[in-house]
């Protein structure tokens, strides 16, 4: 049996070859785009439509990020800086993002029960463990699944940076992600070909549309609708004005420089335009993080680009309204280890403890949550698991955390296993 993949391709490059579209990487990511409207009622109001989700991929380090430990052995020469709220310090490194703190939600007690990559990656986008036998929904797809999806030109999930974390799972295809590999250079191959006219492309379409009929008619199964739905979803897309929203040209320069010429700082510009043109769920994926060597070094290298980037995204959301209706995470998979590596300056893997932030969609600012010890060894106050911290995004955006869903096989799974929310932070 032909498997998906081969059956987008196929069909893929048959646009290409019959309609004129240069398009394959626009008709793959449709197939795998498609929404379902309509959801389960919510058990709350929410207090979020949308999630910006920002991945630090290979595990950030905590102790020289949110949860710094001045005077101690294990803190190194990471200092630390205040903030605009009282008792808050946070890494020298972020001086901008510490002018942002009254918007922020410092999660400092995470803890995972993964401390490998793969398996902490997928802990953490699923709340599941990765098996061999089912692949888990992320929160992208739990949302466009329960609620649906607000543009009916743009997949209401997209993924930015390259990352392969975010997925549909279990659920039909039409859930997955819409990649963007280079957020500067946005949707790629969505226009027609040169020389081919609105005219001949329609034709051209028509003709294929009617050679599938028969064999539609035939088979009215939802894998065959689905690739008709995709044709539509894509020649939607290329017509459509919201084909704009993946273009960065279209902003001030000056603004485009605000949040830093780096791909995550340009990631997050796009993830703030998708959003405002009602993309439910954005993912920016920045990796590099696994500092087993040098770690200091690294964080002096890559944290202004967090700060810059993570600083102008909180200021953009705000002046445009944008804030409250949208939930700002960044999570990891796992921490850094407290204990320092001398002979490499660098840090291990540590799900033990690690921090995350969140802000906007209901979030109330200027506060830490949970509590670490002397040396950011042990997490003792107000632990948050990984399932928690995912119901907590799910609980913001109004998702029925009880709600069931069965796999192909028959067993049942819901949106954050069984996290328990952290209404504290609202």
């Amino acid at each position: 049996m032909i498997d998906d993949l081969s059956r987008r391709r196929f069909l893929s490059s048959a646009a290409m070859s019959l309609l004129g579209v240069g398009a394959l990487p626009l008709l793959e990511s449709l197939a795998a785009a498609q929404e379902k409207p309509g959801s389960p009622a919510p058990l709350r109001p929410a207090s979020a439509k949308n999630v910006i989700y920002l991945f630090m991929s290979g595990g950030m380090t905590h102790l020289d990020t949110f949860d710094l430990k001045p005077g101690a052995a294990t803190q190194g020469p990471t200092e630390a800086i205040k903030t605009n709220v009282d008792g808050i310090q946070i890494s020298s490194h972020l001086p901008n993002l510490a002018r942002h703190m009254d918007k922020i939600a410092i999660i400092n007690s995470l803890n995972s029960t993964q401390g490998a990559h793969a398996q902490g990656q997928y802990f953490m986008h699923t709340s599941y463990t990765l098996r061999g036998t089912i692949k888990h929904p992320t929160m992208g797809a739990w949302l466009n699944l329960m609620g649906g999806r607000q543009n009916p030109n743009i997949p209401g999930h997209v993924s930015i940076g390259g990352g392969n974390h975010a997925s549909a799972g279990f659920l039909e295809s039409r859930f997955a992600p819409l990649p963007i590999g280079d957020p500067a250079a946005g949707l790629q191959d969505s226009a027609r070909a040169s020389g081919v006219t609105a005219e001949t492309f329609d034709r051209r379409l028509e003709r294929a549309q009617a050679m599938n009929r028969e064999f539609a008619a035939a088979h009215d199964q939802k894998d065959v609708r689905a690739y008709s739905d995709m044709y539509d979803e894509a020649v939607r897309l290329m017509n459509s004005k919201d084909l704009e929203a993946f273009d960065l040209r279209k902003e001030p320069e000056a603004l485009r420089q605000a949040y830093g010429t780096s791909s995550f700082g340009q990631g997050c510009l796009l993830a703030r335009r998708l959003v405002e043109n009602k993309v439910r769920f954005v993912e920016v994926e920045h990796g590099g993080w696994d500092t087993h060597n040098e770690n200091f070094e690294s964080m002096e290298e890559k944290l202004p680009a967090i700060d810059q980037a993570l600083s102008a995204l909180l200021s953009d959301l705000d002046s445009r309204g944008l804030l409250e209706e949208t939930l700002v995470v960044l999570a990891t998979e796992f921490g850094r280890t407290p204990k320092i590596v001398t002979e490499r300056m660098g840090r291990n893997h540590y799900p033990k403890a690690f921090s995350g932030l969140m802000a906007g969609g209901g979030v109330r600012g200027g506060q830490k949550y949970g509590k670490t010890d002397a040396t950011g060894e042990e997490v003792i106050e107000n632990k948050v698991s990984v399932p928690d911290f995912n119901a907590t995004i799910a609980y913001a955006l109004g998702l029925p955390l009880d709600h069931v869903v069965h796999s192909p096989s028959g067993r049942p799974f819901t949106v954050a296993d069984k996290g328990k929310p952290v209404t504290a932070l609202f």
